[in-house]
């Protein structure tokens, strides 16, 4: 087996967890942003890269800003969290979906995930209503780009009066039930980051059917500048606008969108046919209902066929066991052969900094389950390289196929 031979010899070049493919005409836009001098945070590219993000997503305005961060965070300012207020968010996550809400002062309430989407639960958050009866905003996270029970979820936040806020970040593209992640949200947040379906290298954007919140965004996002002959402010501003040559390399980017979900789909594909017959499954999805846009591949190992792993807050140990494996094995005999793999996402709650927060999952047989926990013990995130080969992804098939011999 190849964990334990060196038979196999490493990939020529680093095949990384996620990289989306660049075409051309990204760097004819940012040489348009720089011969007309339009260098700063406003332009052409940035105009039209928010007309293409409505016509994509469904939404009546965007607005385009530094990072996908800054787009939740102004969510947050736009959904009047306030010192002290509680907020309902994602716990199996990225820590910026969580974070802004910190920023106003909220303090975050984590709703346990399910096993179908690996989303937010909605009879936890159900739960969570009857427990936190105050609370008036959701934080809803797609994660890998699988979107959420979106109908769930938001027939619980009408009913309970909540106002939600959708981090699309990873979901580009994704839709559920026809309906584009990124346009269910009150507000919503796409991001373009380097390791996105589309990418800017950096990049967010706030998307809203409400022009008065999009303009008090593009106020607060340019240090709350008022309309004046001078440089006058009377309210906290922030410095989150997109410059018009991230902006370009973005425009550039969204008319492959289709073309990157479809390679993403094929490695997805690939990777399920190829691991038949072993003790996992891939990150699952409502077929009936959702279209994700397959942004990462990812495995969940069976309890059954798991070695012994143990964590600490940042180290693991496990034990090789025959026909047995476990992430960190798995991730290390990756790594051996210049493959990148990760662990899923920590959820939030099991994070040092977020520890003392409420945190509410649904029971079943009486008990208090802790579906995160788990599968952050069990699955991993796979190579989900778009630029990666057929011959270098059945290679590397083959040896999460010996992690199991």
């Amino acid at each position: 087996m190849f964990r334990n031979s060196n038979d196999f010899k490493p990939f020529e070049a680093k095949i990384w967890l996620s990289s989306p493919t660049m075409h051309g005409q990204e760097i004819e836009y940012v040489k348009e942003a720089y011969e007309t001098n339009w260098m700063s945070t406003v332009g052409t590219n940035i105009n039209e890269l928010e007309k293409i993000a409505c016509e994509k997503v469904g939404c009546n305005y965007a607005v385009a800003l530094s990072c996908g961060t800054a787009a939740i965070h102004m969510a947050v300012k736009l959904a009047g969290v306030r010192p002290g207020d509680k907020v309902f968010c994602t716990d199996m996550t990225f820590d910026a979906t969580v974070n802004p809400i910190v920023y106003e002062g909220g303090i975050p309430i984590f709703i346990d995930t399910e096993y179908d989407t690996w989303n937010m639960d909605p009879a936890a958050l159900e739960k969570a209503f009857l427990t936190y009866p105050d609370v008036k905003v959701v934080v809803i996270a797609h994660l890998y780009g699988v979107p959420a029970k979106m109908d769930e979820i938001l027939e619980i936040c009408e009913r309970y009066g909540a106002i939600v806020i959708e981090d699309a970040a990873e979901s580009l593209g994704a839709s559920y039930k026809g309906v584009q992640t990124g346009a269910f949200g009150s507000y919503s947040a796409i991001s373009y980051n380097g390791n996105k379906i589309i990418t800017g290298s950096t990049g967010g954007m706030l998307l809203t059917d409400d022009k008065a919140a999009a303009d008090k965004v593009r106020k607060w996002s340019t240090q709350s500048r008022e309309n004046a002959p001078w440089y006058q402010h009377e309210e906290l501003g922030y410095n989150y606008r997109m410059s018009n040559v991230v902006a370009g390399i973005v425009r550039g980017q969204f008319p492959y969108l289709e073309e990157h979900i479809a390679r993403k789909k094929e490695i997805y594909e690939r990777y399920k046919e190829g691991l038949e017959g072993l003790p996992v499954t891939m990150n699952p999805f409502d077929e009936e209902n959702s279209r994700p846009n397959y942004w990462l591949s990812c495995l969940l190992i069976h309890e059954d066929a798991m070695c012994k792993q143990v964590r600490s807050d940042c180290e693991v140990l496990y034990t090789s066991e025959a026909k047995k494996s476990c992430p960190a094995e798995i991730l290390e005999v990756l790594g051996r052969y210049n493959a990148e793999g990760r662990p899923i996402w920590k959820p939030m709650h099991m994070q040092p900094i977020y520890r003392m927060n409420g945190f509410v999952t649904r029971e079943e047989d009486g008990k208090p389950l802790d579906v995160g926990r788990d599968i952050f013990h069990r699955g991993l995130c796979l190579t989900s390289d778009n630029k990666m080969t057929r011959e270098e992804q059945d290679r590397i098939i083959e040896l999460i196929r010996s992690c199991f011999d």
